[in-house]
């Protein structure tokens, strides 16, 4: 795990400076993985929706690479910052569109999985920016691990690793952030 971390940071820092060849050895390790978080974040959406997994993945990576200060720590690091990435992308559709049909339409996400809410509780992605923006006021490494886990994917020791705390701090805060939302988003509470 260890030379793969120090493999892709290495690739990353290449890729930032413009090595084409870097850039495309880290596309081939990377690009399963972040399509399979942007299929997971997009499950729920209509089959007619505009912007596909395949563009998503696409526009995230490429704003990655354009981080030309960024000093990337590595896989978990990268990933952390794609699901930020991810979540930005989503929200500013979300908002384009619904500002082009004048409030309606915004995409919907699942959170069944994710939060533990049922899969008949579809909330917007405008709902759930919002919602995180609150819990961020209220406790900042809480959003980061509900952005981390809900859309980038990222495991719990993944998490530990990029935020620089235990485990069981992540679980912790991952569990209380899921509880806060679900109440936030369904209004119970």
């Amino acid at each position: 795990m260890t030379d793969d971390r120090s493999h892709v940071t290495r690739l990353l820092r290449a890729a930032t400076a413009g090595d084409s060849s870097a850039s495309a050895e880290l596309i081939e390790i990377v690009y399963r993985d972040l399509r399979r978080q942007a299929q997971a974040l997009m499950r729920n959406e209509k089959a007619h929706h505009t912007l596909q997994p395949t563009a998503l993945v696409h526009e995230a990576y490429m704003q990655l690479i354009r981080q030309d200060r960024m000093d990337w720590q590595g896989r978990s690091h990268f990933f952390a910052m794609a699901s930020t990435l991810m979540r930005r992308i989503l929200v500013d559709h979300a908002r384009k569109k619904t500002a082009a049909r004048r409030g309606g339409g915004a995409p919907k996400l699942s959170l069944d999985e994710g939060l533990g809410l049922s899969t008949d509780n579809e909330t917007d992605v405008l709902a759930l920016h919002d919602a995180l923006n609150s819990l961020e006021a209220l406790d900042g490494r809480q959003a980061q691990v509900v952005v981390m886990r809900f859309f980038g994917g990222l495991t719990v020791p993944e998490v530990a690793a990029v935020l620089g705390v235990s485990t069981r701090t992540v679980e912790g805060d991952w569990a209380m952030a899921r509880a806060w939302l679900r109440r936030e988003l369904t209004g119970l509470g």
